[in-house]
């Protein structure tokens, strides 16, 4: 049974997917602190620093963002320079640009931006300057990879690009070339605002959280899809049978059953407390002990309580196997981004230790966002990286406290 969980609190809205009961994603936003990733913004060239071969780009926001050279070469590897221009040979100060946000701003640093363009729809992602197709990984069926590659170079125009989503699989030519219509509309709008617009200026705006939990995260195997407020309930509803017709039988508006809210009737709230702590547990009797930074996370397993019955090699792996589970959801459930580094308890046997990794990667493969194992390090420690774009959840719901430094979980948002 796989569900998806909507709770509406003020203006925030509490995005939860559970699978067999247990939490395996969650998201939150606020109208007020929308998110700015794929955002397009008109903007001014600052400064430029040769050392870095960045720049720093005025858009209107408090701190200025960060444009590496990488992202103003051409977005096709195969059509880019060698060996690779100076980026003061590329763009001046007082230069206006057009930018996308890619990620977030976050602590010290302003947002980082991109001139590799990219409009999400339902089936696709449209890239007007990429000139290439390219499929889901996700999609297995050699035959099925194909049919879309043929539908995607029959769609795009010359020098456009088009990446056909895990939710194309199956689709008709006539859904996807709607959804290319649509987004391809949208880009002639966004750059017909170019000139009449003054850097620095927001040219376009991503769609707000319901759209894109509709647009990216629902899939054909939800079984139920539950919103606990009636606005909210109507703005899916119509969402859904634009997009996706055959979702909207399974879309139900929640009402609170004995006074029990809805992230309370089905645990969420109690997961959530659980899934967010410094030391989780672990069925077997073993535990976790995660640390978190800006750019790199830090697991710690160990195996605490559990003592097995069949020796320690056989302790260490069974326990390092669930580990090598809670870890995959967990990291989903908080959005983990950047550098991620597990130290599983030392395991004797080569063979068991490529049975962890190997147990890692399949799991991974459950995320939508892009998670790469690249394997062990000389020390012994699994090293992965898994795409960071937003602020996750953790330090949405989490705050340093003044005495100590450590963070803990603000009661308040978890209502």
């Amino acid at each position: 049974m796989k569900q998806m969980l909507l709770h509406v609190h003020g203006e925030m809205l509490q995005t939860a997917v559970l699978e067999n009961g247990r939490l395996v994603e969650f998201f939150m936003e606020t109208s007020k602190a929308s998110s700015l990733v794929g955002n397009v913004y008109k903007g001014r060239v600052v400064n430029v620093l040769p050392g870095m071969q960045a720049t720093f780009v005025d858009i209107g926001l408090s701190k200025n963002a960060f444009l590496y050279i990488d992202e103003l070469l051409d977005p096709h590897l195969e059509k880019q320079p060698k060996p690779k221009p100076l980026i003061q040979d590329l763009v001046k100060p007082g230069q206006e640009i057009i930018v996308q946000v890619m990620k977030e701003p976050f602590g010290g640093k302003g947002a980082r931006v991109t001139t590799h363009f990219t409009l999400p729809g339902r089936w696709l992602v449209y890239m007007p300057n990429a000139d290439y197709v390219g499929v889901s990984k996700k999609i297995a069926a050699e035959s099925e990879r194909t049919r879309l590659r043929g539908i995607g170079e029959k769609l795009r125009q010359s020098g456009e690009g088009i990446i056909l989503r895990t939710a194309a699989g199956g689709e008709s030519e006539s859904s996807l070339h709607g959804d290319v219509s649509q987004l391809r509309a949208l880009w002639q709008v966004i750059m017909e605002q170019v000139d009449a617009s003054q850097a620095p200026a927001e040219l376009h705006r991503e769609a707000g959280l319901m759209i894109r939990t509709v647009r990216d995260t629902l899939t054909m195997d939800m079984d139920e899809i539950w919103i606990d407020d009636s606005d909210r309930f109507e703005e899916a509803s119509a969402l859904l049978q634009e997009m996706t017709p055959l979702l909207r039988e399974r879309l139900k508006r929640y009402e609170s059953k004995k006074g029990a809210a809805l992230f309370d009737a089905y645990r969420v709230t109690e997961q959530i407390s659980r899934d967010f702590e410094r030391r989780i547990s672990l069925e077997c009797g073993g535990h976790l002990i995660w640390e978190e930074t800006e750019a790199l996370t830090v697991i710690d397993v160990n195996t605490g309580k559990f003592t097995g019955t069949s020796g320690l090699e056989d302790t260490v792996f069974r326990t390092n196997l669930e580990a090598a589970d809670e870890i995959a959801r967990l990291l989903r459930v908080r959005d983990v981004g950047g550098i991620i580094i597990i130290d599983f308890i030392d395991m004797g046997e080569e063979e068991h230790r490529e049975k962890v990794m190997h147990r890692l990667i399949e799991k991974a493969r459950n995320d939508q966002t892009k998670c790469t194992v690249l394997g062990w390090t000389r020390l012994g420690l699994l090293e992965l990286t898994r795409k960071k774009a937003r602020e996750n959840a953790v330090h949405q719901l989490t705050e340093r406290c003044p005495s100590c430094g450590t963070a803990g979980i603000r009661p308040s948002t978890m209502k």
